[in-house]
């Protein structure tokens, strides 16, 4: 009925069917009405259920095939009177394998019952039901049926989708042929854990969800090590924590598509999945469009106690304040796995920094890498930042403020948290911050209380001229000074900042291996000297990189 699931009179006429005689037909059919717009009832007729409809549809194409030569699934007519004997099984062969390539090219799954009950039709233990509608029913024979039976597993090979992999092995099951399912059934008895294809791994998923058992609890890690679970794997066995009421997932890295495949299962209406016990070194969704809707659903999940994710990576992911405020209060109710949060590149905006600040500022919170580059934070975002540094100073490990119109202000609300003592800070990256001299002479100053700790730190296109290069040296020259990388690229450096550099290296010659120059109005007696430094095997000194940036703008 061309994927009609409702017919008018005329729709049962042209099939054969007398209306008059509908009482005939009440165990198959019922008689529905429905108001149309020109305000009058039309009579409606419907399957009383839709797997008597695809029942019909499937008898229809077998009984057209097997009379009168014709397959109806290509809209081709296929008159092989003269195909018999050897090649009458292969013509045999290509009709089934067309009715499953339809069935796999449907977005929809309408043709997937359908496809079970055409191939349960083919057996010959069926075919006596049918006697009464066609003389030669003509059952599938072995060979064609291994060569059915063959193509599905093939297909099955090709990593389908899961919904219709599934579908698949119902259809192997209509054939009788329980091979893969018998084959993960034996290595799930044996206790032990090896690499499965992607047709075991769809085997094991029907297995499950056919399971006379409920799902009561889905550990994937029963079935595959930890380290080897990919987002792939995960996307495979959505129907299973889906149908499962509790599930286990510890793993190494999940992106996005395998995060889409848990976040559906938890949107899901008719999921039953109420625990999810998540247990992952890098949540990595960066450069995709979450926004703050995938923020707050993630956030849902990440203020269970259960779900301890160590690194998450949410860059460029169009989260604004509001997302970030969600993401924080999730972080405040479970705070103590965090590891690592990567947000560059959102539009958090001083109120996004706000509330994270809430986070830091909590003694549980183990934070060690915090990555804000290009965040939209100023002054007044970098001060509440700053102060909860100041209450929890001793976690934070690498801090990123890149591209964020600080300005001196907000460094020197920055020097206060570094001159802590308790502040173990090894880098930071401030880079094109629109600090001056000013600013840098602040940092200098907190960097000469608490010389021990920072080992990188990035500077590059803020204006500090030789003023701020000095304040810098000052602190090089310091022997408790541990830093190793010093960044400067295009800070308006001269001849004289330069100068102040080296004679603050020929101090403490120890600790610095990279320094980096570049873009700044060096004179040739200047790159001379510091050259000299490089060669002199007293000096740790490797790299000074006066002809390219660290980073391209």
């Amino acid at each position: 009925m061309k994927g009609n699931l409702i017919f008018y009179e005329e729709d049962l006429r042209e099939c054969g069917i007398d209306v008059r005689e509908a009482a005939v037909y009440s165990g198959v059919c019922t008689q529905i009405f429905r108001e149309e717009f020109e305000l009058h009832q039309n009579k409606v007729y419907s399957f009383v259920h839709l797997s008597i409809q695809e029942h019909f549809a499937a008898l229809y194409v077998h009984l057209t095939f097997i009379k009168e030569k014709r397959n109806v699934l290509v809209q081709i007519l296929r008159f092989i009177e003269h195909l018999r004997c050897n090649h009458q099984r292969n013509a045999v062969s290509d009709f089934y394998k067309s009715a499953v390539d339809q069935a796999l090219k449907s977005e929809t799954g309408h043709l997937d019952l359908f496809l079970r009950f055409l191939l349960g039709l083919s057996l010959e233990s069926n075919q006596k039901l049918l006697h009464a509608l066609v003389k030669h029913t003509g059952s599938i024979s072995q060979t064609g049926k291994s060569n059915t039976v063959q193509y599905i597993k093939e297909k099955i090979s090709e990593d389908p989708p899961t919904e219709k992999a599934i579908n698949l092995f119902h259809c192997l099951n209509e054939l009788g042929d329980n091979s893969l399912v018998e084959e993960i059934q034996h290595y799930l008895k044996s206790g032990t854990q090896s690499d499965l294809s992607p047709s075991q791994w769809s085997a094991l998923v029907f297995v499950l969800l056919t399971s006379a058992e409920e799902l009561e609890e889905f550990d994937l890690s029963k079935y595959i090590s930890t380290d080897k679970i990919t987002d792939w794997i995960l996307v495979k066995v959505k129907p299973v924590i889906a149908e499962s009421r509790k599930a286990i997932i510890r793993c190494h890295t999940i992106q996005h598509s395998g995060w889409s495949a848990l976040d559906s299962v938890l949107r899901s209406d008719t999921s039953n999945l109420r625990e999810l016990h998540l247990t992952v070194n890098t949540l990595d969704l960066s450069w995709n469009n979450l926004g703050d809707s995938g923020v707050k659903r993630l956030s849902a999940l990440l203020e269970n106690p259960q779900c301890k994710v160590k690194h998450l990576m949410l860059c460029k992911c169009g989260v604004s304040g509001e997302g970030c405020a969600a993401l924080t209060s999730a972080l405040r109710s479970n705070p103590s796995h965090l590891r690592v949060l990567y947000l560059a590149e959102n539009k958090l905006g001083d109120s996004g920094v706000k509330s994270l600040s809430a986070v830091l500022e909590n003694p549980l919170c183990k934070l060690e890498i915090l990555w804000l580059w290009k965040c939209n934070i100023s002054d007044e975002g970098c001060a509440a930042l700053t102060s909860a540094l100041r209450s929890n100073p001793s976690h934070l490990r690498y801090l990123s403020l890149c591209r964020n119109n600080l300005g001196d202000s907000g460094v020197k609300s920055l020097s206060a948290v570094l001159e802590n003592p308790l502040c173990k800070l090894e880098k930071l990256w401030l880079r094109i911050c629109d600090i001056s001299d000013e600013g840098c002479a602040a940092l200098a100053s907190a960097l000469r209380s608490n010389p021990s700790h920072l080992r990188e730190l990035y500077l590059g296109v803020n204006n500090l001229g030789d003023s701020g290069v000095k304040s810098l040296s000052a602190v090089l020259e310091n022997p408790l000074c541990k830093l190793e990388l010093l960044e400067l690229h295009k800070c308006g450096v001269s001849g004289e900042g330069c100068a102040a550099l080296t004679s603050a290296l020929r101090s403490n010659p120890s600790h610095l291996r990279e320094l980096n120059l570049y873009g700044n109005n060096l004179g040739d007696s200047e790159v001379e000297c510091l050259s000299a430094l490089k060669n002199d095997e007293h000096y740790k000194l490797q790299t000074v990189e006066l002809h390219k940036p660290l980073f391209t703008e």
